[in-house]
C-alpha cells in the first residue's frame, strides 16, 4: 500500500488531495467492501478544513428546524437524531468524515494523523496539541482513552448501540499525552475499522466529565465537547440555542455565530412550513408535499437521500405466543410491505426492503426480492401460509389484547393502524395501540415492556457486521425484541472475519433466509429523508448523504446574506 509520509513531516496540498482520494475507498459507497488504496500511514498534520465554496462569508446565526427532542443527552448512549441532530456541533470526533462530499471520504479530525500496522492489529492515532474542552480543559490522550474504554465495554447499567463495532478491540493505550494506540485481538478490514472511528456518534468526552457523572450522562444537558458550537439556552420542545465556540482548535472555523435548533416532528407539514414562511432558513427531515413546494420555490433547493434507519415492528419474543417463529413469520407475511410504503407517500418517503438495507451492495437484488412470499403485491399467498402456519402454532383461532406501542411520529401512526388492520383482518390478532413519545417507547422495548413495538432504529454502517450484531445478534444492543436463533448466532462471526467478498455474501444470503423462516422483527420500510432550505446557507452538500449522523457539526456553513 502506498504510504503517504509520517507524523511530523512536511505535507503539501497535493499530496494531501492525493491521500484523501485514496482514502475514498472508506466511504460507505457501493462497492467498497475491500481496503485497497488506504493508506497504512497518513500525516494531516497540515491539513486543516474550510468550507467548499471560495471566500465564505463570516456571522450570523443559522436557524435549523430538526426533531430535537432527546430521549436523554448521551450521545453514545442514543440511536435517535433526536438527539446527535442538535449536540453534534458540540464535539469533535478521533477521525471524521468530510462534510464536503457528503461524508464520502475519512479526514482527520482532533487526530490529526494515523498508523495502521502492516498485520492490520494495531491502530495508531496522534492528537492535536492544545486543544480545549468547553470548561477550559486541554484535551489529552487520557480522555479518548476513557471515551472509547466506555464504548468498547460499556459499564453496567450502560448501553451503547457502536459497541458492536470494536468487538475486536482488545485494548486502548495512552502511549503518551497526544498518542492513542488500540490493539485488536483479530485483524478486520481497515475500512470497517477507520469508518467505526469516524462515526459522528463516537464523540470524544472529557475523562473527567464521565468520571464524575459515574461514567452516564443521560441527565447531563451541557457536556462539555472540544466541538465548534457551546451550548448556550435550551427550551424542552421548542429551541436549542449554540453559539461559536471562540477558542476552536480549527482556527477557521466555524464561519456562524451562532445556531438555533428549533424542534419540529420529523416529516410533519408544520416543519415544512417554517421554511417555507422563513421562520428558519434549513429544515431537516421534511414530508413530500412540502420538499415539492420548496423546490419549486425560486430562492430555494430540496434534495432527497437514503438513510441508515430501518422502520419496522419489533415482537416481544418473550411473550406468548410470540415466542413462536411459525407466529412471528406469520405476522411478517399478512404485513402487504407495498401498501404501507403507499400508505405515508405523502409523509414520509419509503422503499420495500427486508432485514438488509435494500440499497447496499449485499441487499438481495429488488427484482427477487419483489417475487418472494410475504414481498410480492399480489399478498395471497403470503395470507394462506401465514394462517397454516397461526393454525400449526394453536393460533388458529387468533391472538386477543396484544399491546402495540407506537412511536408519536406522524408516518407510525398511520402504519400502526394499518397494521392493526392487516393483522385483524387476515388472522384475526387484535392489537390496543398505545401512542408515546420517544423516550417512553426506548425505555418500554428495552425493558420488554410491550407485545409489538413500532418505531425506527439506525446503524452506523452499510455493513451488516455492524447493524447484524446490534440488532439481531443475541444480547445486541438494539436487539429489542430479545431475539435470538441458534443457527444464526455461529454465522455472525464469520460475517465479520470473512475477507473474500464471494463467500462473505454466501454467508450473508443464509443468515438473511434464516431471518425470513424466523424473524426477529417485522420489517416496514426503509427511510429516504429529504432536506430543504434558502439558497443563501452555503458550505453544506447533503445530495449524497448516506449517514447524516456522520455531518452534523454544522462547523463548515454560512450565510451567503
Amino acid at each position: 500500500m502506498k504510504r503517504h509520509g509520517s507524523p511530523g513531516t512536511a505535507f503539501g496540498r497535493r499530496q494531501f488531495l492525493e491521500a484523501t482520494a485514496a482514502l475514498g475507498t472508506l466511504g460507505l459507497l457501493p462497492g467498497q467492501a475491500e481496503s485497497a488504496g488506504l493508506p497504512l500511514e497518513f500525516d494531516g498534520s497540515q491539513f486543516q478544513l474550510a468550507a467548499p465554496e471560495p471566500n465564505p462569508k463570516r456571522g450570523g446565526v443559522l436557524r435549523y428546524a430538526i426533531t430535537s427532542r432527546p430521549p436523554h443527552f448521551d450521545v453514545h448512549q442514543s440511536g435517535t437524531i433526536n438527539s446527535l441532530g442538535a449536540q453534534g456541533c458540540m464535539f469533535d470526533n478521533l477521525i471524521r468524515r468530510d462534510p464536503r462530499d457528503s461524508g464520502k471520504t475519512i479526514i482527520p479530525d482532533l487526530a490529526h494523523s494515523w498508523q495502521i500496522a502492516p498485520d492490520g492489529k494495531t491502530y495508531t492515532f496522534h492528537l492535536r496539541r492544545g486543544v480545549q474542552f468547553h470548561d477550559g480543559a486541554e484535551l489529552t490522550a487520557e480522555d479518548v482513552k476513557a471515551t472509547y474504554d466506555r464504548i468498547v465495554r460499556p459499564p453496567a447499567g450502560i448501553s451503547i448501540p457502536r459497541s458492536t463495532l470494536f468487538t475486536a478491540v482488545s485494548e486502548i493505550k495512552a502511549r503518551d499525552k497526544h498518542t492513542i494506540e488500540f490493539k485488536l485481538a483479530e485483524a478486520r478490514p481497515p475500512n470497517f475499522i477507520m469508518s467505526a472511528f469516524a462515526s459522528g456518534w463516537n464523540v470524544i468526552f472529557r475523562k473527567k466529565t464521565l468520571e464524575d457523572n459515574g461514567y452516564n450522562l443521560r441527565r447531563v444537558v451541557n457536556i462539555p465537547g472540544t466541538g465548534p458550537f457551546r451550548s448556550v439556552r435550551r427550551v424542552e420542545n421548542e429551541v436549542w440555542v449554540m453559539e461559536r465556540n471562540a477558542n476552536y482548535w480549527n482556527k477557521g472555523l466555524p464561519y456562524l455565530d451562532g445556531l438555533e435548533f428549533y424542534h419540529a416532528l420529523p416529516f410533519s407539514p408544520e416543519l415544512g412550513s417554517a421554511l417555507l414562511s422563513g421562520r428558519v432558513d434549513y429544515a431537516r427531515i421534511m414530508d413530500p408535499v412540502s420538499n415539492r413546494r420548496v423546490r419549486a420555490t425560486p430562492g430555494m433547493s430540496g434534495t432527497d437521500f437514503y438513510q441508515s434507519v430501518i422502520q419496522a415492528t419489533w415482537v416481544n419474543a418473550k411473550k406468548k405466543p410470540l415466542d413462536d417463529p411459525r407466529v412471528r413469520r406469520a405476522l411478517h407475511l399478512v404485513l402487504d410491505k407495498n401498501v404501507l410504503v403507499e400508505v405515508v407517500k405523502d409523509v414520509a418517503p419509503m422503499m420495500v426492503g427486508g432485514f438488509i438495507y435494500p440499497f447496499s451492495e449485499f441487499a438481495t437484488p429488488r427484482t427477487e426480492l419483489a417475487q418472494r412470499v410475504g414481498y410480492r403485491t399480489d399478498t395471497a399467498a403470503a395470507v394462506r401460509e401465514a394462517k397454516a402456519l397461526m393454525a400449526a402454532a394453536g393460533q388458529g383461532r387468533g391472538v386477543r389484547g396484544l399491546d402495540f406501542i407506537v412511536r408519536d411520529v406522524a408516518s407510525f401512526k398511520l402504519w400502526a393502524q394499518a397494521i392493526q388492520a392487516m393483522l385483524q383482518q387476515a388472522l384475526n390478532v387484535e392489537c390496543r395501540l398505545r401512542s408515546v413519545v420517544e423516550s417512553v417507547w426506548f425505555d418500554d422495548v428495552r425493558s420488554g415492556n410491550y407485545d409489538l413495538a413500532i418505531g425506527a432504529v439506525v446503524s452506523t454502517l452499510l455493513d451488516p457486521s455492524d447493524y447484524f450484531n446490534a440488532w439481531y445478534k443475541e444480547g445486541g444492543s438494539q436487539n429489542y425484541s430479545n431475539w435470538s436463533d441458534p443457527k444464526l448466532e455461529p454465522l455472525l462471526p464469520q460475517i465479520d472475519s470473512e475477507v473474500d467478498s464471494e463467500k462473505r455474501l454466501g454467508l450473508i444470503r443464509q443468515a438473511e433466509a434464516i431471518m425470513e423462516q424466523n424473524p426477529p422483527l417485522l420489517p416496514v420500510a426503509w427511510e429516504k429523508i429529504m432536506d430543504g432550505w434558502f439558497n443563501y446557507v452555503k458550505g453544506h452538500v447533503p445530495n449524497e448523504y448516506f449517514g447524516i449522523y456522520d455531518v452534523v457539526r454544522m462547523d463548515t456553513m454560512w450565510l451567503d446574506k
